[in-house]
């Protein structure tokens, strides 16, 4: 490798590594978006230079040709659906992980991997670590995007009958056959590697709940980061084994700081298909009354009040809502009154959703605050207004020790003086269940789709 490319793919790494630390935060993330668009041009750039690159005119039209889907794709995906769109470019990271291997594997030649003429064993193990994790992130990723649009439960039960005991003889058998091919680099046991992590794939990903499905996303691109850097190690790429590498580590932590906040353990999310799988509850609760109030209550009210913490989650996104949103907060700041926004670090159905939402709306960032920030202040608050989000406000992961969101700390939004809840329906969230905020006293529900009841409260605000 020139001096000339090793120089230019430094350059690119270092544009990578500016672009997580500008995406770290609302306020630079547009500059890191464009260093990472800069980064990987170059490193595209850099390696169509290179002269072990042959049929140049192919790549460049499969480059035109992905660009081309990419840009309509992000043309007219909506807000609602980014977090399995998301799901389904992991798995493209993943599929490129296992094909490139399985490439590899039967063209050794072209790879420069031959010794002695053997594949070497270092090959063979980059390899087949490569398509492990490739084909994990796969099927991992396909079942992720099923479950976020809607097309797959949200906890699916594969082994009826002793699931622990299944689940662990297919994470034996993974290891042998991994094993067997490190020794042997047969295409046999390279294929039923491929298979078995196919499967594993789809376990590990199928029995976990809808509450955990934001850390399943941030985990699975960390997966898709450690396959780019399988491939890298096999096509001897060093850009590609050190972005890849950026990738895995950032989701990994990522990953470990939202379960921190959940109060989860990130072995417990991402290995429940190893263990004990049990079903969603399917039990008919009776139904208990409940407040109903109208747009023009909630406006009254806010009109009379003196700080209003309004808490954004999937609803609002479903909806739209967010400019509707940003209009009402400017007319009561106008009115004088203390505007905040609380945010749960799960909030929609991937890390940041909510956040993004509110910047495409321009909200000043100054005024969107994080749940161990805010938590204290509801207290104090005279006016809660929650747009949709269920799970991430009920007082059941604090009181009901059976509740599959037990021990994931909520926004105390009970604790404010009025609380006014703004949802289509009495249907429970994506964990699948019952919202007792909804039968508290100071609680007062408006059905209604987001978008709609926030312009009619902005109608009664300037009225």
């Amino acid at each position: 490798m020139s001096s000339l490319t090793s120089f230019s793919y430094l350059v690119s790494a270092v544009l990578f590594i500016l672009s997580l630390y500008g995406l770290s935060s609302p306020k630079t993330s547009r500059i890191g978006n464009y260093f990472g668009m800069g980064g990987m041009g170059l490193a595209i750039l850099t390696t169509l230079c290179l002269p072990q690159v042959h049929n140049i005119f192919a790549i460049i039209l499969a480059i035109a040709i992905g660009a081309g889907i990419g840009y309509f794709i992000a043309k007219k995906v909506k807000m609602t659906a980014m977090p399995q769109l998301v799901a389904g470019f992991h798995s493209l990271v993943g599929l490129a992980a296992v094909l490139i291997a399985a490439a590899a594997l039967w063209m050794p030649n072209s790879f420069h991997i031959i010794e002695d003429g053997h594949i070497k064993i270092a090959s063979l193990i980059e390899m087949g670590i490569g398509a492990l994790i490739g084909a994990i992130t796969f099927t991992g990723s396909l079942v992720a995007f099923a479950k976020l649009n809607g097309n797959m439960n949200s906890k699916f039960i594969i082994f009826k009958k002793n699931p622990k005991k299944h689940s662990q003889y297919v994470g034996f058998a993974l290891a042998l056959t991994l094993i067997a091919f490190f020794i042997f680099g047969s295409k046999f046991f390279f294929i039923l590697l491929t298979l078995l992590a196919f499967f594993v794939g789809f376990m590990l990903i199928a029995p976990v709940g809808g509450a955990d499905m934001p850390v399943v996303v941030s985990m699975l691109n960390s997966y898709s980061g450690w396959a780019a850097t399988g491939i890298g190690f096999t096509l001897n790429n060093p850009l590609l084994i050190i972005s890849g590498a950026l990738i895995g580590a950032s989701g990994a932590i990522l990953s470990y700081i939202m379960c921190k906040a959940m109060n989860r353990s990130i072995f417990n999310v991402m290995f429940s298909g190893f263990g004990d799988q049990i079903a969603a509850s399917t039990e008919v609760k009776e139904q208990r009354p409940v407040k109903q109030a109208a747009a023009e209550d909630a406006a009254y009210l806010m009109k009379s009040s003196s700080s209003v913490i309004i808490v954004p989650g999937y609803g609002m996104a479903v909806a739209g809502a967010q400019h509707a949103v940003a209009e009402m907060t400017k007319l009561l700041e106008a009115a004088g009154i203390t505007v905040k926004f609380a945010i749960h670090p799960v909030a929609g159905r991937m890390p940041g959703h909510m956040n993004v939402l509110l910047a495409e709306a321009n909200i000043d960032y100054e005024k969107v605050f994080e749940l161990e920030e805010i938590n204290g202040e509801f207290k104090s608050t005279d006016i809660a207004f929650v747009i949709g989000a269920n799970d991430v406000t009920n007082p059941s992961a604090k009181t009901d020790k059976t509740s599959p969101i037990y021990g994931m700390p909520i926004l105390d939004v009970a604790h404010a003086q009025s609380v006014f809840f703004v949802k289509r329906s009495m249907a429970p969230g994506y964990a699948g269940v019952d919202n007792e905020l909804f039968y508290n006293d100071n609680t007062m529900m408006i059905f209604g789709d987001a978008k709609k009841v926030v312009e009619q409260i902005v109608k009664n605000l300037t009225n």
